[in-house]
């Protein structure tokens, strides 16, 4: 089978960046599924991965990246009890085992879903991102539309993988009043198609904010840079709201600033539950199949931007050189 992968750090101008290898199939175990991959989308951790996992070094074997992908299950292990050959499938897979760019891949059927009935290309843009605003709202905030309707909720990077999937959840799923930010007019217009209320540049954010009529609102969550708007977040929070954030923060975050109004923060990585192979490690399944009913019944839209035909190394350099540009509206799929 081909796989893609990379077997040291370099600048993805570099053609060696990435490169193609044959390699024999894996065979499934215990709770693993073989999935025989047919679409696949890009992720920022991706070229975080790539650009610093083997950064002065070199392997001999190909590290293959990749948290994305659509698929049929071609094999199943001998503890499997959620799926079958043949079943439809989704996921975002686990960080500690070689990804989605391969035509063949080895996946826990505890992180899997089944896959929504619209197009693979439109399923491939969706896995990770819905996981992470769906754990971060509903699995770490604790929301829910019976007791947080119509609350105000500041989603920052609105026009990004995981902001798109969040606005649509903020408003559709959970009935709040959205503020996404954008700066651009063609990211600003994705917001709103997402269905965002209102979208403010992310510069001076505190002044944007109120001059829409909110002196604070009662949620934040950070898609972008934690570090760069921290003393914003603590300026615009109300009182007793909460805060999320999936960003890298470089420099130490000073949680004192939210003492005085007893505000909560919460961390959401997608990672986690597979990484340290927790009790509920399943909820991802059922996760998953709670969003693909919602977009099989119309309820969501798939936050797909741009669709590459043909699974290259030229087609994943060009995903990754977009993505790091940090100009991505949506997401960037690989259709196989």
């Amino acid at each position: 089978m081909k796989v893609i992968g990379f077997k040291t750090s370099l600048p993805i101008s570099n053609p060696k960046s990435f490169i193609e290898v044959e390699t024999e199939k894996h065979l499934p175990t215990n709770r693993d599924l073989l999935v025989r991959v047919e679409a696949i989308s890009v992720n920022p951790v991706d070229y975080k991965i790539r650009q610093g996992s083997l950064k002065d070094k070199v392997q001999d074997i190909p590290k293959i990246i990749g948290w994305d992908a659509v698929g049929v299950v071609e094999m199943v292990g001998d503890n499997v009890s959620l799926f079958k050959k043949g079943d439809k499938v989704w996921y975002a897979g686990d960080i500690t085992r070689s990804g989605s760019n391969q035509e063949y891949q080895l996946v826990d059927e505890r992180i899997v879903g089944f896959a929504p009935t619209i197009s693979n290309e439109d399923s491939a843009a969706l896995p990770l991102t819905s996981l992470t605003a769906y754990e971060l709202f509903i699995d770490r905030m604790r929301l829910s539309k019976e007791r947080d309707e119509n609350k105000s909720i500041l989603i920052v990077g609105g026009a990004g993988g995981v902001g798109s999937i969040a606005i649509q959840l903020a408003k559709k799923i959970l009935g709040l009043t959205v503020i996404a930010t954008a700066s651009r007019k063609e990211s600003i217009n994705w917001c709103k198609k997402m269905g965002a209320d209102y979208v403010v540049n992310h510069k001076n954010l505190v002044e944007n904010v109120n001059n829409l009529g909110f002196e604070t609102v009662d949620i934040i969550v950070d898609f972008v840079d934690l570090n760069q708007y921290w003393e914003a977040f603590a300026k615009l929070i109300k009182p007793q709201g909460q805060i999320g954030s999936i960003s890298d923060p470089t420099q130490p975050i000073n949680l004192r600033l939210l003492k005085s109004k007893s505000v909560s923060f919460y961390w959401e990585l997608m990672f986690t539950r597979s990484m340290f192979q927790t009790k509920d490690m399943i909820a991802q399944h059922h996760i998953l199949n709670k969003v693909a009913d919602w977009f099989n019944k119309g309820m969501l839209q798939s936050t797909v931007g741009r669709v590459l035909t043909g699974f290259t190394v030229s087609n994943l350099r060009e995903a990754h050189e977009q993505l790091e540009s940090r100009t991505t509206i949506g997401k960037i799929v690989i259709k196989f």
